[in-house]
């Protein structure tokens, strides 16, 4: 960059052919998108000060950047003249580096090329001034203006800088080193943003394009999910139908309708009873659970006794418990507060939860439901947990002293169709089905549940449902389970 600023106007100097500066992206950059303007106006003001000649920056396409329009003292007794002799200084064709440019007005302009890394991204004018001693005005500032005051013309004239050439260099060498460490700076800053940009730009982009295949993953999804509850509930429709002639038949034969039955016959005909109707509880279960995931639940919402409930699913399991010889016992409060719910859909929950607990409690254990009045903080807006309200709800524990839920498993058992042994040989049966539509009819309520282990072996499963209000709506009023949020196709049926 120091050459342009050592040149010797005098003798020839270096052709060199002015090229652009380029950004990141290939485009041109200008003086004005590397060096701050603000810095610039005070490096300007403070040189002018110093060395006391005018100066002015200017862009590579003539723009002013810093200093004033019509230096000088004698340009501005010209009007309109003056402006078009400071504007031809800006716009000036260089054929070198520097050049020296004897105005109309007879005062001299030294203008430099701003480089930077060989590259021309403006120009610094000098200017206006005279080599001394240069006393009177030049005659062609008389004659360019002849009805100028000529006491005016000497006084302005007067004041202009008087410079030596090399002085003028120095000055101009002095402004191109510090220009030259803001462009370095400038650039430095420029590329490093330019970068940080495109980078974003290309994570932005790389964004989107992962956005739209998502969401054409999740509309696929979304369609497969629709086709597999339609599935659910037209195969489990079709298999009711041909179920329900086979369930009436093994009643006849049982009865005798077809004649008397040998003992053998008759354990026969108990077994097809048997697993019919076990097979008539995996139907009616898909039915439920298409129901819920269609959103076609229907319910009817009243203030109940959760007392009443618990007692009405531990007297339906109770035969099963004490053929397999596991104890039921109860801890429900009587003076507990009524909840707001359908009661044949709350009864379906805990009759699901104590069989799932029963099945999996070896002979000679136990389980027990202890149903507690406690509260909880419900925060509308994530964050604001510790100052939401306590709002009461009723807790209910089902424990049983059965095989247990490793911990990382407890989170997957609400899955529909998961089973945490899915071996051919498992020992327990079951299509994974009761647990998913318990969670689902609890959330319903406004519930949660969740699983928690208990010491020594065997699980705990924490149902809260919330109390009714005293202002709550009445008894009886019907609707409908939404459906959840949907989260993707569940696993297929087969295989």
């Amino acid at each position: 960059m120091k050459a342009p600023f050592t040149v010797d106007p005098q003798g020839p100097t270096e052709r060199r052919a002015p090229l652009e500066l380029a950004g990141i992206d290939g485009a041109p950059l200008r003086l004005e998108e590397l060096v701050d303007r603000h810095a610039l106006r005070e490096l300007v003001e403070t040189s002018t000060h110093i060395f006391g000649v005018a100066i002015r920056v200017a862009s590579s396409s003539g723009a002013l950047l810093a200093g004033p329009e019509a230096p000088g003292p004698v340009l501005p007794l010209l009007g309109d003249r003056g402006e078009r002799v400071a504007a031809e200084t800006l716009h000036a064709p260089l054929e070198v580096g520097a050049q020296t440019i004897l105005a109309a007005t007879g005062e001299l302009y030294r203008v430099f090329l701003v480089e930077y890394e060989r590259r021309s991204t403006g120009r610094i004018v000098l200017g206006p001034y005279a080599i001394p001693p240069a006393a009177e005005p030049p005659a062609a500032l008389l004659a360019l203006a002849p009805d100028l005051d000529r006491a005016f013309a000497r006084e302005a004239w007067s004041r202009i800088p008087r410079l030596p050439s090399a002085r003028v260099d120095e000055i101009a060498a002095y402004l191109g080193t510090v220009l030259e460490v803001m462009l370095f700076s400038g650039h430095k800053a420029l590329v490093t943003s330019q970068m940080h940009l495109a980078s974003i730009t290309e994570s932005y982009r790389e964004l989107c394009e992962k956005n739209e295949r998502l969401a054409e993953a999740y509309e696929r999804l979304q369609e497969l999910d629709r086709l597999k509850s339609n599935f659910l509930a037209t195969i489990s429709h079709e298999l009711r139908t041909p179920l329900t002639s086979i369930m009436g038949y093994g009643e006849m034969l049982a009865e005798g309708v077809a004649g008397a039955l040998t003992d053998e016959q008759r354990e026969f005909v108990d077994t097809i009873r048997g697993k019919s109707e076990q097979l008539l509880g995996l139907i009616m279960s898909l039915l439920d659970l298409s129901k819920l995931e269609s959103g076609a639940m229907p319910v009817r919402v009243g203030r109940l006794s959760l007392a009443s409930v618990v007692a009405e699913a531990v007297s339906t399991i109770l035969p099963t418990a004490m053929k397999k010889g596991v104890a039921l016992e109860t801890e429900v409060p009587p003076d507990l507060p009524p909840v707001l719910g359908d009661v044949d859909r709350l009864r379906q929950v805990f009759i699901n939860l104590v069989d799932n607990s029963v099945k999996f409690t070896p002979p000679a254990g136990y389980v027990r439901l202890v149903a507690t009045l406690t509260t909880t903080r419900t925060a509308v807006e994530p964050g604001l947990v510790l100052v939401a309200p306590l709002k009461p709800v009723i807790e209910v524990r089902v424990i049983d002293s059965g095989i247990g839920i490793p911990e990382e498993e407890r989170g997957k058992v609400f899955d529909p169709f998961y089973q945490i042994d899915q071996s051919s040989t498992r020992e327990y049966g079951g299509a994974g089905l009761g647990l998913a539509i318990v969670k689902r009819l609890i959330e319903a309520h406004q519930g949660t549940i969740h699983v928690e282990g208990n010491d020594p072996s065997g699980a705990v499963f924490v149902v809260t449902l919330p109390a009714a209000r005293a202002s709550a709506i009445p008894p009886s009023r019907g609707t409908s389970i939404p459906p959840p949020p949907s989260r993707g196709s569940l696993p297929p049926i087969f295989g």
